[in-house]
């Protein structure tokens, strides 16, 4: 379908390209192509390295920008030289395109309008799921992508694999580590990270059983997503949440973020009471190298303000940590009895300790549990008297 007088205004005043990356999709290459040039001539084909009759499909389509690879490298591989080359033709925003037919050339404008609306953003087009024909095992992969995308950057999405995007070219990071399909799991949560904002667009979709074909491998590319999953995950978790936390704080005043972000946040006064037994509950148990991972795994499981939680799990900040031992000895040694008791004085030493680790365990167990119901019920009872308070003086 040729686009509108508008529409094809409103293409010609945008600078953008289209990457079409492609692997063996004889079937369907020429009809994605000729679709595309009824809205711009500014494509860029990345040859992946096919076998079928792709290179002599692509002799017809000379005028074109293409790049082959002499092999194979993955689909995230063909994005990266596509970007590349994009940038070095100086387009500002990158549509990229599916070469198996399951995307309508017809939305390419779609994403031009949003763009307008909103400049800069990264899109992705959102497919419906449910329709005839789509693999069972396509709807579980992106529901279980869509997941982990909202853990690693508290983004909702409906959709997060589909390959019909728009990238803002200057934006995006610039160095990558994945090359095959986890690439486009990790340019959209990096981009994130970047303060990119990456949001949905709908689009229409075709599967076609007899047309399309997916190179895929369930074993092995699921196995290299879940490996960079968790590599993001604990990098959320060690490094992104906590650096957003102090740029937030630090942006609007360490005194307003927390008047306004915890005392006056949205959550009922009970959800803060448990965000903070939460926090000092990991912050005292034994899992030391664990506690941040726990904690926001924990305060994201039980959708406790995540804020609150990390504040009060600094009761075992550095200078915190010896009273931390010493109490947990100290409680351990009410239940757990030892052929040679530890004497909690001055002289205890780390060698000790280890030597007595059942004692610090359950120790440092219960007096986690104890402080974390003690701190979670004293904070519900302040909170809600300055919550009344407040009411009172509005009133």
């Amino acid at each position: 379908m040729k686009p509108t007088l508008s529409q094809q205004n409103l293409l010609n005043s945008t600078s953008f390209c289209v990457i079409v990356p492609t692997y063996n999709n004889h079937k369907t290459l020429k009809r994605v192509l000729d679709s595309i040039l009824d809205f711009t001539q500014n494509i860029i084909i990345v040859n992946d390295g096919s076998t079928d009759s792709t290179s002599e499909i692509l002799k017809q389509y000379s005028e074109l920008t293409q790049i082959h690879h002499l092999k194979n490298l993955g689909k995230g591989r063909a994005l990266r030289n596509g970007f590349r080359k994009a940038i070095e033709l100086n387009f500002e925003y990158a549509i990229t395109i599916d070469s198996d037919g399951q995307h309508f050339a017809d939305d390419i404008p779609v994403f031009i309008e949003e763009i307008q609306k909103e400049p800069n953003c990264l899109l992705i087009g959102s497919r419906n799921m449910t329709q005839e024909n789509v693999p069972k095992k396509s709807s579980f992969g992106n529901k279980f992508s869509n997941f982990w995308f909202k853990f690693e950057t508290g983004i909702v999405l409906e959709d997060t694999q589909s390959g019909f995007r728009l990238y803002p070219l200057q934006l995006i990071p610039k160095q990558f580590y994945t090359n095959k399909f986890e690439f486009e799991i990790e340019v959209i949560v990096r981009s994130a990270w970047k303060g990119i904002v990456v949001k949905n667009i709908p689009i229409q979709i075709l599967y076609d059983p007899a047309e399309r074909v997916s190179h895929f491998r369930p074993f092995k590319d699921f196995t290299r997503i879940s490996i960079l999953n968790t590599v993001l995950v604990i990098n959320a978790l060690l490094y992104i949440k906590p650096r957003d936390f102090f740029r937030r704080a630090k942006k609007k005043g360490f005194k307003k973020f927390f008047l306004e972000d915890i005392l006056e946040s949205s959550d009922s006064n009970f959800k803060k009471s448990a965000a903070i037994a939460l926090g000092i509950f990991i912050g005292i148990s034994p899992f030391w190298g664990f506690q941040t991972v726990l904690l926001f795994t924990f305060a994201a499981l039980f959708r406790l303000n995540k804020v609150i939680a990390y504040l009060a799990s600094n009761v075992s900040f550095p200078p915190f940590i010896p009273f931390v031992i010493y109490g947990s000895l100290k409680m351990g040694s009410y239940f757990v009895s030892n052929e040679a008791p530890l004497i909690l004085d001055s002289s205890v030493t780390l060698d000790d300790i280890q030597k007595n680790a059942t004692q610090y365990i359950v120790g440092s167990l219960i007096l986690a549990s104890v402080l974390a119901m003690t701190f979670g019920l004293l904070s519900y009872l302040l909170l809600t008297a300055f919550s009344s308070k407040n009411k009172t003086n509005i009133e």
